[in-house]
């Protein structure tokens, strides 16, 4: 454990603990907030996917969004890496392609702010096209 030297120490440490619980209670009810899961497999990560989670995470805090961002592993969009998948209460989950942090920007602030949807979703066809005969 880090020893307190000074106020500014003890004040770092409870803004660290306060960012823990904030996280732990929106874990506790996750479908009460926005999700944003980013793809962190190798292809994703190859592609991206950690610098574009740092910015998804910094600026949700920055911008006090209503949002949890986390980790999933390969969702399997290779080809379109690197992924997001953002689910809003109540809604069914979006799978947004080539998200880097100017698209990212754009999902936060049209998708995210103001529900409306933005290039790059990913279809999600196998459920719904049937084979013709």
């Amino acid at each position: 454990m880090t020893k307190i030297k000074s106020l500014e120490d003890l004040k770092k440490m409870q803004a660290g603990l306060r960012k823990q619980i904030e996280l732990r209670e929106k874990g506790e009810n996750p479908d009460a907030h926005t999700q944003i899961r980013v793809a962190m497999a190798t292809c994703g990560i190859a592609s991206g996917s950690k610098e574009v989670m740092d910015y998804l995470m910094e600026e949700s805090e920055k911008r006090n969004l209503d949002v949890v961002v986390t980790q999933a592993g390969c969702m399997g969009y290779c080809h379109s890496e690197p992924t997001i998948e953002v689910t809003l209460p109540g809604e069914e989950p979006l799978t947004y392609g080539n998200v880097d942090k100017k698209k990212a920007d754009e999902i936060l602030e049209k998708h995210v702010k103001l529900g409306q949807l933005v290039d790059g979703i990913i279809p999600v066809t196998h459920k719904t096209i049937e084979e013709k005969k």
